[in-house]
């Protein structure tokens, strides 16, 4: 059973709870960064210690998280690895993995801390005023968020990627596919980096309104994602894919102008109308009969790198259907697959040279209520501390009419604040 404390909190206590939580194998901080967006951004909660956990299972991981959070009927958070794609279809990865993150990671976490718009409510299965003396009296440590030279190896280079788009394109041309993401890596070995601190460079640098950290044991993701995959209020969900990306510019009179252009882009409108039709499927399956709606289409957003093109798709859940069969049916988004989907993945793992792990993956939380909100994750760094190996990767939508210079810019300008970060 938790207990709760409430209090008006002093203005560092966020960065005093980050500290003390990341003592902890087991922590997740989402924030949404105050962002005005449909249906909200996350939760702005840290989650940290684990009271009870999931680990990855060889197979029936889904299934496995349906009993777990049968039986614990508690707040619950972690992620879902894209490659439980094998799971849910007969596909296989044979692609190196860097990082090496569990397929499935979940757990129950011992203490909550919910920051809102007047106040702060720790929940915990100890003591929650205890906990808030003991976050009060720590003392911030400004800590380095590099801590030596990180050198990125690019793991396509431009003239191979550019081979790639075209056999791509010639799949599509055969009638294999209409589009799918292609995405490629950036690596480091050998990187020395103070995780938290790394984290909030880079949300300082690219806040959105799914943003994540996260740390199970040596593994940590550093997340600044524009882009919700799945929410479930009541019976309703919500999706929201993201294709069509801009990057802004500084002189208002010019970005107003790229922002316009990409509002009235076919070529990134028929690619988002692609995901959106795609995702209308995969909700179609859980949802009741006739429920199945898109609110907004092709509507245009703007964060502080870039201009991104989102429509938002909604259901609701048909009774018959537990919330992890939601995800489940929707899993892996469309917006990181391309269609069809399956035929798509089947590409990706062709072409690409990397394994995706928990990109392309989800972060987020189920409550007691089995209400859930997931990300996608993108724009992220993942880091295995054990192995000092850092990873990010970046991905647009290949069609029959897409540029593959224009594409492989793409990839950089999705990944120009993980740059900055690491610099």
């Amino acid at each position: 059973m938790r207990k709760s404390y409430s209090f008006i909190p002093e203005h560092d206590f966020t960065n005093k709870a980050l500290q003390f939580a990341d003592r902890e194998d087991h922590v997740i901080y989402l924030n949404p960064n105050s962002y005005s967006y449909p249906y909200g951004g996350f939760k702005h909660v840290l989650a940290f210690g684990s009271y009870k956990k999931l680990e990855a299972l060889h197979e029936n991981n889904f299934n496995a998280l349906k009993e777990f959070l049968t039986i614990h009927n508690d707040w619950t958070f972690g992620y879902f690895s894209y490659d439980l794609k094998n799971e849910l279809e007969k596909l296989k990865s044979k692609n190196p993995d860097s990082i090496q993150f569990p397929l499935i990671s979940f757990f129950t976490p011992k203490h909550l801390i919910f920051f809102k718009e007047n106040n702060v409510e720790i929940h915990s299965i100890e003591n929650p005023e205890e906990l808030f003396r003991l976050i009060q009296k720590e003392e911030i440590t400004e800590r380095p968020s590099l801590l030596g030279k990180i050198t990125i190896e690019e793991k396509i280079s431009k003239i191979n990627y550019i081979e790639k788009i075209k056999k791509i394109q010639q799949s599509i041309l055969r009638g294999d596919i209409y589009e799918t993401n292609f995405c490629t890596e950036y690596s480091s070995k050998d990187a020395y980096i103070n995780p938290l601190s790394t984290y909030k460079k880079l949300n300082d640098i690219s806040p959105m309104p799914f943003s994540a950290y996260m740390k199970i044991g040596t593994n940590y993701l550093l997340c600044a994602s524009p882009e919700r995959f799945l929410k479930k209020e009541n019976k309703k969900l919500i999706s929201q894919p993201i294709k069509g990306t801009a990057k802004r510019e500084a002189n208002r009179d010019k970005d107003n102008l790229i922002k316009t252009e990409l509002a009235t882009n076919q070529k990134e409108r028929s690619e988002n109308i692609m995901i959106v039709d795609l995702v209308r499927n995969d909700l179609s399956q859980t949802a009741e009969n006739g429920s199945v709606k898109v609110e907004e289409l092709c509507k245009i957003y703007t964060f502080p790198l870039v201009h991104q093109m989102i429509s938002t798709v909604v259901s609701n859940l048909d009774e018959k259907y537990h919330s992890v069969d939601a995800i489940e049916k929707a899993f892996p988004m469309g917006s990181m697959t391309g269609a069809p989907k399956v035929r798509a993945m089947e590409l990706i793992d062709e072409f690409e040279e990397s394994s995706r792990g928990l990109f392309s993956g989800s972060v987020g939380y189920f409550t007691p209520e089995m209400d859930f909100d997931f990300n996608v994750v993108i724009r992220s760094i993942l880091y295995n501390a054990e192995a000092t190996t850092l990873s990010f990767q970046a991905g647009s939508a290949i069609t029959y009419y897409a540029d593959a210079e224009k594409e492989y810019e793409e990839c950089k300008i999705k990944t120009e604040a993980i740059r900055q970060v690491l610099k």
